[in-house]
């Protein structure tokens, strides 16, 4: 610095006791958030609870002790959290401390108009460069704004805050009091994922796009994702906060931020919290940008990026889609914080997709996070008509623009298979769902039985075993067939194809009974997903043979399609210990004689009746050629 600054930084440089000397009794004090929290301003701040009354201690988030919300401190501290932390909890429970509910966005403006007013901000900011300028380091978010707002501010200089880049800066003239510090900054630790946090972030990853623009929020859950990731290409990050996990998509080459739209070729965060490794990183990396979070959360910001993906925890669902986060119950567990903001700003996203995890169960599995309703008290953070995907440990549920009975469905078909029944009840006695409806027996859905074919125009097909919202996509695929193909399938012309038809085919158990689809896009934002071919099979306990049929939309007949599906039904069914098949043909059916030749395995055509013959295939020992 040059000589007047030093001096003028020098002026400013005091006692942690000198320098709050003009909080006064009934003054509202910002304490910087997360693990930017100032240590010795705190605790000098506590040393001088005696001299104080009705001092209200703000914080973004807290992931330190809070003694300031211990009941010795009643008369001197209250407490205003805006997202409440495990370490004050209990104290809001306990109205020993408020909860203002706010989206992280608006926080800012909140300071800026005055509606809430900061007497006094205390902070932690890396030492002043040659220019004067010290940085927020790994605390942006709030931080920023509530100093720039505030009345008076102290910082405390600690040579171990990292110098983050972008609009993180503060000049000396802009505070009023610095303290020397020398604390390592805290550490914040994720829970390691277990299996079931392993298997949701496998299922995340397979929506996320190369290219994509990320936002992973708070918690374990949505960091499971990460791993699943590193085979990625060309990611960017826009997103609230980030922990260590980041740095391994960095390095594994996934995350590149090439392709971004908005900043391109840059991380775009407002906090993070990690490890010494993570603070190392981010110091004085040009890859980073940190920004104000009124900046970084608004939702047309958000938006600006391309295929932007959020990817946010839940408490609980309920069947209609409406998402609680901040409570349990009456019970105010966490906040809204950025949630809204990145749901809603990844939605306007071109490509976008927002994004809702959590296991499907809590409390050592006794209880289901989807609910039939929300538990009483609880907050609706996200609407019915915010959410897109839900997503569990098994499977992912696309909610937009579908209706009541579509989303219920889905909802259940993710849910914990204990719970599934008992949210299938709850759904008919409100009317939700059809009163006839059913689910499958039996297996869990075997997504081993997963599987893409190219056929012989180069389209990709991925064939999976059928769900419980795939009746209505068969009875389109039924309603777009030609008459002949029609009549060659079910040996009528059918003037409906209604749900009792297409029922059975949903309703299998993955054994005995197994259908089999063909599908061609995806359920999203701008794509749907669309049924080109059914394979099914119904085991007769007798014999151990199995009745077989196949139907292949019109338009992707001759390319190869029919006989692979063939094929990956038979060697489902051998899986499955059965021993052949067998079939009822028309006789003007040549169509199915080619595709059974190619199979690989032996056939037998017996005339049965009129026009129509039997079709009899065993599996012997030998393995087809496909």
């Amino acid at each position: 610095m040059s000589t007047s600054l030093e001096d003028h930084f020098k002026e400013k440089l005091m006692s942690p006791e000198e320098s709050l000397k003009p909080i006064r009794r009934g003054s509202r004090v910002f304490i910087g958030s997360g693990c930017g929290e100032p240590q010795i301003l705190m605790d000098a701040l506590i040393g001088m609870a005696p001299t104080l009354a009705d001092t209200e201690i703000m914080h973004f988030l807290s992931v330190g002790d809070a003694p300031y919300t211990k009941r010795r401190f009643e008369s001197s501290f209250r407490h205003n959290a805006f997202f409440v932390g495990p370490k004050t909890r209990d104290a809001v429970r306990q109205c020993d401390a408020d909860y203002t509910p706010l989206f992280l966005s608006e926080m800012g403006r909140l300071f800026q108009t005055g509606r809430i007013h900061v007497d006094t901000a205390l902070i932690s900011v890396s030492p002043p460069d040659e220019y004067g300028y010290v940085s927020l380091g790994v605390s942006v978010d709030v931080t920023k704004t509530a100093a720039e707002c505030a009345d008076y501010v102290v910082a405390e200089v600690n040579p171990k805050m990292p110098r983050t880049l972008g609009d993180s800066f503060l000049h000396i003239r802009q505070i009023d009091a610095f303290v020397q510090s020398n604390y390592p900054i805290p550490e914040f630790l994720n829970e390691n994922p277990g299996e079931v946090a392993r298997r949701i972030g496998k299922n995340i990853a397979a929506l996320v796009e190369d290219g994509s623009t990320i936002q992973v929020g708070y918690g374990s859950i949505p960091n499971s994702v990460v791993p699943f990731l590193k085979d990625k290409k060309d990611l960017g990050v826009h997103t609230e906060t980030f922990t260590d996990s980041l740095i391994d998509l960095i390095e594994s080459g996934a995350v590149t931020c090439r392709r971004k739209n908005l900043h391109p070729d840059k991380i775009v965060a407002s906090f993070c919290m990690g490890t010494q490794r993570l603070y190392k990183f981010v110091d004085k990396n040009p890859l980073f940008e940190f920004h104000p979070a009124h900046y970084v959360n608004d939702p047309f910001v958000i938006a600006g990026n391309d295929r932007m993906i959020s990817i946010n925890a839940a408490l609980s669902v309920d069947l209609t889609g409406q998402v609680c986060s901040d409570s349990i119950g009456y019970l105010f567990y966490s906040g809204i914080g950025g949630q809204v903001d990145f749901v809603r700003g990844s939605a306007r996203s071109n490509g976008g997709k927002s994004i809702i995890a959590m296991s499907s169960t809590v409390e050592n599995g006794k209880r289901s996070r989807i609910v039939a309703n929300l538990e009483e008290g609880s907050g609706v953070v996200l609407t019915r008509g915010d959410v897109h995907y839900v997503v569990t440990e098994f499977g992912a549920a696309y909610l937009h623009g579908k209706s009541i009975r579509e989303r219920v469905m889905a909802l259940i078909n993710i849910a914990h298979p204990s719970f599934r029944l008992a949210l299938l009840e709850a759904a008919k006695m409100r009317g939700y769902v059809y009163r006839d409806q059913e689910l499958p027996i039996g297996e869990l859905y075997p997504e081993k039985y997963e599987t893409y074919f190219t056929d012989q125009h180069g389209r990709q097909i991925f064939f999976r075993p059928v769900k419980l919202t795939d009746e209505k996509k068969i009875q389109d695929l039924v309603y777009s067939l030609p008459e002949q193909d029609v009549y060659r399938r079910f040996f009528q012309g059918l003037k409906a194809f209604p749900r009792k038809m297409a029922k059975p085919m949903v309703n299998v158990n993955y054994d005995d009974r197994m259908t089999i689809v063909g599908v061609i896009g995806e359920e999203g934002p701008d794509t749907r997903e669309e049924i080109i071919a059914i394979g099914q099979y119904v085991r007769e306990e007798s014999s151990n043979m199995a009745n077989a049929a196949l139907t292949v939309h019109h338009d992707y007949q001759r390319c190869g399609i029919g006989s692979f599906l063939l094929w990956y039904q038979i060697l489902v069914a051998r899986e499955n210990g059965i021993s052949g098949f067998v079939a009822e043909v028309l006789k003007e059916n040549d169509a199915i004689l080619k595709v059974s030749k190619k199979c690989g395995y032996p056939f037998k055509a017996t005339w049965a009746y009129g026009g129509v013959y039997n079709l009899t295939m065993l599996f012997d020992q030998k393995e087809s050629t496909r």
